[in-house]
């Protein structure tokens, strides 16, 4: 049997990197690629997402998935499970169709309720300069997902509301339909 390779993504505190250091933990191989960490790496001209994408984000977000998609491919081939945690936007299939065309992908949309994403924004942030920055990204990305999620599930990517779901909830669903897949 094939390693899975997951991806997770969803709005800002909704759980992706919780869940996907929890679900690669589920295996006894595991690598967690969080792709936020790869984009982080840049030294001097990073590009940050705001409500307004510049072509130096794009290029980063384009660089970053490059590499995810040869260390998923690298790790997966060595028999190790992958878990991919990134943020979901209109480029992200694009970016990642070298890996959707060579192996199957878990796709998964970390999707509880805006209010319970900006519940955990404001538990985990409190009272920080990013509450504001992270809830505006919130609200933003909430208003782009709402009308694709229909076009996304049909593209195959399971939408797991997560409000009243817990970390271990999430990651038994995830690995059961992974199973049955």
């Amino acid at each position: 049997m094939m390693t899975p390779v997951f991806m997770l993504v969803g709005p800002p505190a909704v759980g992706k990197s919780t869940t996907s250091r929890a679900l690669a933990a589920h295996f006894a191989r595991s690598l967690h690629i969080p792709v936020d960490d790869l984009r982080m790496m840049v030294v001097s001209g990073l590009a940050l997402p705001g409500l307004d994408w510049s072509a130096a984000l794009i290029e980063q977000l384009r660089l970053a998935r490059s590499t995810v998609t040869h260390m998923a491919l690298t790790y997966q081939q060595a028999g190790f499970a992958v878990v991919i945690d990134d943020f979901q936007d209109p480029g992200l299939n694009a970016d990642y169709a070298a890996l959707f065309n060579q192996v199957p992908v878990q796709k998964v949309v970390l999707y509880p309720t805006q209010e319970e994403a900006h519940r955990r924004n404001l538990q985990r942030s409190g009272d920080s300069p990013a509450r504001t920055y992270i809830d505006e990204g919130i609200r933003e990305v909430y208003r782009q997902l709402n009308p694709i999620i229909p076009q996304l599930t049909a593209e195959g990517w399971l939408i797991l509301d997560t409000t009243e779901m817990s970390v271990e909830a999430t990651v038994q669903t995830l690995v059961d339909s992974a199973s049955t897949s």
